[in-house]
């Protein structure tokens, strides 16, 4: 066993003496058509049988996608913007669902990405709203369950909203580095704080994928920790809808 999987085992054995379960699970985001990349993320995932939420832009999405998801029964779809177009302006942090348009405008795109998903994905839809780059207004969220949604997916620690929340803690990307996967090691110590936290708080561990942008270090981090969490007493990898439901 190597440093990574002791970390990991220890902490989940952690769990198992106190009689609890960390409950775990997978968001990938940027899903639009099939490809290699998509590909092999479903292949590892069903090989542990680990539940996927796909969250998927709809105006770039169609017959493809829907067909090609019909063998997978372990995967969902959320609803992740209507573009994923940058509105916010050069000295700011990209937003799609920001204040820079008409609310109006804003939410009839995300209607449309709702309808547009629910009809692709019949039997894997989720009423789950994934903002591009993990931010929206706070002013629209009260709006949200006008338009069908029932829960929001962002990323980091939970914060009081007018929609339940199931977020994602960990992300696997150096996204302001070298764009590839994050360190190994780093990467455990980040599950293993969120566990402690979770060990006398409850709540889940989301864990944040984007399969279009994979390098080898993040396919090789996502074996390591599915072999290590997958089939342990103390660890649950769970469909974002049973997450969803304990909020």
């Amino acid at each position: 066993m190597d440093d990574f999987a002791r970390i990991i085992t220890e902490e989940l054995d952690r769990w198992q003496q106190a009689g609890k379960v960390a409950r775990f699970w997978l968001r990938d985001d940027d899903a639009v058509e099939p490809s290699e990349p998509l590909e092999r993320l479903l292949e590892i995932a069903g090989a542990f049988s680990v539940p996927l939420t796909l969250a998927v832009i709809p105006a770039h999405t169609g017959d493809g996608l829907a067909r090609r998801l019909e063998r997978e029964p372990l995967c969902a779809v959320a609803v992740h913007g209507w573009s994923h177009v940058n509105h916010a302006g050069a000295d700011e942090k990209k937003q799609e669902l920001g204040r820079h348009r008409p609310a109006s405008d804003v939410l009839g795109e995300l209607q449309r990405g709702f309808n547009h998903l629910a009809d692709l994905h019949p039997n894997r839809f989720v009423a789950i709203l994934v903002p591009p780059w993990n931010r929206i207004d706070a002013a629209l969220v009260p709006q949200l369950a006008g338009l069908g949604f029932e829960g929001l997916s962002v990323y980091g620690p939970e914060k009081p909203s007018a929609l339940p929340v199931v977020n994602t803690h960990v992300d696997v990307m150096d996204w302001h580095g070298t764009r590839g996967g994050r360190d190994r090691m780093t990467l455990a110590a980040e599950i293993v704080a969120r566990l402690g936290h979770m060990f006398d708080h409850a709540g889940s561990l989301g864990l944040l994928t984007h399969h279009l942008v994979h390098d080898e270090a993040v396919w090789d981090f996502l074996k390591a920790l599915f072999e290590s969490t997958a089939r342990h007493p103390g660890c649950r990898w769970c469909r974002v809808t049973h997450i969803l439901r304990d909020q």
